[in-house]
């Protein structure tokens, strides 16, 4: 071969060598870097079936479940499989049309691609999955039912307490505490269902299915060795008695307001009551968004849980602290009288009492009972304008420190979203409505429970527990305990809140004041036999506007109530709105919710009062 040959033989065989090992460290990226054709592989190889669990059940203190699974079943759809499908059948159960079945196709594979698995009808009726399931030999291959586990309600109760659950929104999907859900996955979206949401939610399971290049199953991979078992949820028993949250929605019905009910010894909430209501069974199966369109366009606001989102002047029934604080403070002793004459003048305007025969108000014990609007003004005033403290400003910040101290104006921290703080105006908010000029005259409404101070019945029942239980309160919840769960996620209602250095003294006066109101006071209607029931009614004040103008309306009836007076086992708040004085609703309310509880029936001499209620 001539010398002038070797040159081109070498580049022929260095562009051989470089193309080679050009290929292999292709290939070889593509075998142990690159995963996207390893993923495509898998997935036209092999289906991936996610085995839904069943949700954590909810049990009321009694062990009754309040809230269970039912099974109902998703049409899902795998695009690429879907070839010679009767669609004709398919739009005909489903009642849609070839351009809604087009339409479809094009969102699953939008959403997940064409070769994964998407919901193409969910939650189907039984009639239509029986139809479907007599016919799926028409769908196959392509379409496939899966099981999914849905919420019942079989007291069709407890709607704004125990929430609901929804598909996972792709907004959500975007954020990172989500990251462990996809698409298709049913998420808690509001009340117990939301906070507890990771208990009760279990762990998916996972099958993987060989398939062959006609798309058909042929198995499970490799006998099942990479399958996983699906977990279910944790149950969570509640402190609620779910009897008792029966009568008290039965009882508001056609009314609007709230009954929160708490056991003193625990803090745990026996009933919570938001009226008007709805039937949960109602944000569950195929009508779900339907029902949801309605009760959000419904001007009575059953979503808006009044228990804890709702707030109110809670009038007479904020007068048992305004008598505490005043005590404490030693600006009055359980012996002080006011020489009411059936008004307060002395903050030159008339503020009127409910009664005017002397000696009404000759101590607290009177006072309370008798409910002497004159008597907690001057209570207010005397606390804030003690000398003690150097001026009203300073004053009305320590009367603030107690309502605080009693749960008012700030988040308890009940375990459902949505808890509303509640108003009770600090000396900021004062300066700027008096523009710095105010004195103890200003707000003197608020030693009654008027003016600038707004509460929740959820905070109002709570501050009962606080008396009831003679200076200390446990956080309010629903979840008494979780089953095969530590107590972490409980331990902060566990934990007791002791109110400030309120004497014995003080308590004692207190407690028997309000049991004089229930025993021959405004609060008769809320007589036990046999039991000692203490109590506090109340109007609130309720202004609106009606065309535009601020106007008074028709009063809100209030009671606030604890029993039995020694080891008390309920505290109550009731709250009606536009029904007038306290002893009209709120008290008879009260009353036939405590002896359902603490008597577990309600004798039949009072049936005719829960008749009426209930018109």
């Amino acid at each position: 071969m001539p010398v002038y040959h070797q040159p081109r033989k070498r580049i022929i065989l260095l562009i051989i060598t470089a193309l080679a090992l050009l290929l292999i460290a292709r290939l070889s990226y593509l075998q142990l870097v690159e995963k996207k054709y390893s993923r495509l592989a898998d997935a036209n190889a092999v289906f991936k079936k996610i085995i839904y669990p069943g949700r954590g059940l909810i049990l009321d203190r009694h062990n009754r479940s309040i809230l269970g699974n039912d099974i109902l079943y998703d049409l899902m759809v795998t695009p690429s499989a879907v070839r010679n499908v009767d669609t004709a059948y398919l739009c005909r159960i489903l009642q849609i049309d070839k351009t809604e079945f087009n339409s479809r196709i094009a969102d699953a594979v939008r959403k997940n691609g064409k070769v994964r698995p998407s919901v193409f009808a969910g939650l189907l009726p039984a009639a239509v999955h029986s139809r479907l399931q007599e016919g799926m030999y028409l769908l196959q291959p392509g379409f496939e039912l899966v099981p999914r586990p849905v919420r019942s309600y079989p007291y069709r109760a407890a709607a704004n307490i125990l929430g609901y659950i929804g598909e996972i929104s792709p907004g959500m999907l975007k954020m990172e505490r989500y990251a462990d859900y996809q698409s298709g996955d049913y998420i808690g979206l509001a009340g117990l269902e939301k906070t507890y949401e990771r208990v009760l939610m279990g762990q998916r399971g996972i099958q993987y299915i060989v398939k062959d290049n006609l798309n058909r199953p042929q198995g499970s991979l490799e006998n099942g060795a990479y399958d996983t078992a699906a977990i279910a949820g944790k149950n969570l028993q509640l402190s609620l008695d779910i009897e008792l949250q029966v009568l008290g929605e039965q009882l508001m019905h056609n009314k609007t307001g709230s009954i929160v009910a708490i056991d003193p010894a625990t803090g745990g909430v026996l009933a919570m009551v938001s009226g008007p209501s709805f039937d949960p069974n109602l944000l569950t199966g195929t009508e779900r968004t339907k029902n949801i369109s309605q009760l959000l366009a419904d001007s009575s606001r059953p979503f808006l849980n009044r228990g804890i989102q709702a707030t109110y002047q809670p009038g007479s029934a904020m007068k048992p602290l305004t008598a505490l604080a005043a005590l404490d403070e030693g600006v009055i002793t359980p012996a002080f009288g006011y020489p009411c004459r059936g008004g307060y003048f002395s903050c030159g305007r008339r503020i009127g009492c409910l009664h005017s025969d002397a000696g009404h108000a000759d101590n607290l014990r009177l006072a309370m009972s008798h409910s002497c609007n004159a008597y907690f003004l001057h209570l207010y005033r005397l606390m804030v304008d003690s000398d003690k403290w150097g001026g009203v400003k300073k004053g009305h910040a320590r009367w603030r420190e107690y309502m605080a101290s009693f749960g008012l104006g700030h988040r308890l921290g009940v375990d459902i979203p949505g808890e509303h703080p509640g108003i009770v105006a600090d000396t900021a908010a004062l300066n700027r409505e008096y523009h710095g000029a105010w004195n103890s005259c200003s707000e003197l409404y608020v030693g009654m429970g008027q003016g600038k101070v707004a509460v929740t019945p959820m905070q109002m029942a709570n501050a009962m527990c606080i008396i009831a239980n003679r200076g200390y309160y446990y956080t309010p919840h629903f979840v008494d305990h979780i089953d095969h769960a530590d107590d972490t996620l409980l331990r902060r209602f566990r934990e007791k809140h002791v109110v400030a250095h309120v004497s014995d003294t003080a308590y004692h006066s207190v407690v028997y004041g309000m049991e004089d109101v229930v025993a021959h006071g405004t609060g008769k209607g809320a007589r036990i036999d046999g039991i000692a029931v203490c109590g506090k009614t109340g109007t609130a004040q309720n202004r609106g506007r009606v065309n535009g103008v601020v106007t008074d309306l028709k009063d809100h009836s209030v009671f606030v109530a604890f029993a039995p007076r020694d080891n008390p086992r309920i505290a109550i708040a009731v709250i009606v709105e536009n029904a007038g004085t306290g002893a009209l609703f709120a008290v008879p309310i009260a009353n036939l919710m405590m002896e359902k509880y603490l008597r577990d029936s309600i004798p039949l001499a009072k049936r005719p009062m829960v008749e009426r209620m209930m018109k």
